[in-house]
């Protein structure tokens, strides 16, 4: 049987709604270990840190998205992540 680890990915504006086009936006990442600030990117580019999950052999299962406001703006999206956990070390 497959044993699965979890994690998730959030990814937040960091400004206002205002008249601010670009907003900033920071990545998260939470998983059993704790949690990981990967930093921040001046324009959504959430590519990048999902590339980053997957080299680390993360999968994405599940994509969140939460829109705020009329007309509506992208406010954050989560990542929902598995990977399959390593073999448990022999014990001794």
């Amino acid at each position: 049987m497959t044993r699965w680890e979890y994690a998730r990915l959030e990814y937040s504006s960091t400004g206002t709604f205002g008249n601010d086009r670009f907003m900033d936006w920071s990545a998260s990442f939470y998983y059993f270990g704790g949690v990981s600030r990967w930093g921040t990117d001046e324009r959504f580019d959430d590519l990048r840190h999902l590339n980053r999950a997957g080299n680390a052999g993360w999968q994405a299962y599940d994509r969140d998205p939460v829109y705020v406001g009329t007309p509506r703006r992208l406010h954050s999206v989560t990542y929902s992540l598995r990977r399959i956990a390593p073999d448990e070390p022999p014990a001794q």
